[in-house]
């Protein structure tokens, strides 16, 4: 099962649990802000985090990876052409916040790679580098749940933004074309900044 949190850092951002019920154990993307307000959530349902996934280097999407970190003994992942960002505060651009972030402690993902639970090894996700808001954004995708949790690489209104150190628009654009919009239609996209979309939806919107 998917749950969504909305959490408020100096941005509102999406957090994601992806669930196993059977196991109630699973897996924490982007935990941007309020690390107590997760925890609490997660305790509250008696879930157990086994591993806590960031879709991309910039800090409204991990602002609360570390607290959690050791607090859940779950360790961090991310694709290796961002994990510089996570110890560099100009590039994950917390410095510009007033609060420089930085996570030490993280270990990487590969493309194409399979996440599985412990717990449950039939319950998982698979890694797709979807490259263009920053060099190693990634998306998680669950066949199961017919979804795909995206980052900032798109929102409901259209392609993510590209301004900021690292991104490409024309990556990004080849990225959700080659990538994203492949998908079965029925994917469900899901965003750190806005409502789901489905692929089919998606497809509309950008190609007509």
């Amino acid at each position: 099962m998917i749950r969504e949190l909305q959490v408020q850092g100096v941005f509102a951002e999406n957090t994601y649990f992806y669930i196993d019920p059977v196991s109630n154990a699973g897996f924490l993307i982007d935990p941007g802000a309020q690390a107590g307000v997760i925890y609490n959530v997660i305790v509250r349902q008696g879930w157990h985090i086994e591993k806590i996934l960031l879709t991309h280097g910039h800090f409204d999407h991990f602002g609360a990876a570390e607290h959690l970190r050791e607090r859940l003994v779950a360790p961090i992942y991310i694709y290796p052409d961002d994990s510089h960002y996570l110890t560099d505060p100009y590039l994950n651009l917390s410095a510009n916040s007033g609060t420089p972030i930085t996570v030490p402690h993280y270990e990487e993902l590969h493309d194409g790679e399979i996440i599985r639970l412990k717990a449950n090894s039939g319950f998982y996700l698979r890694v797709i580098h979807t490259p263009g808001h920053t060099p190693g954004s990634v998306t998680y995708y669950t066949p199961e749940e017919h979804a795909a949790f995206v980052g900032d690489l798109l929102y409901e209104h259209g392609p993510g933004l590209t301004h900021f150190p690292g991104g490409d628009r024309r990556t990004l654009e080849e990225t959700i074309v080659n990538k994203i919009l492949t998908l079965p239609p029925d994917t469900i996209l899901l965003s750190g900044h806005s409502s789901p979309i489905t692929v089919a939806e998606q497809k509309r919107l950008l190609i007509g």
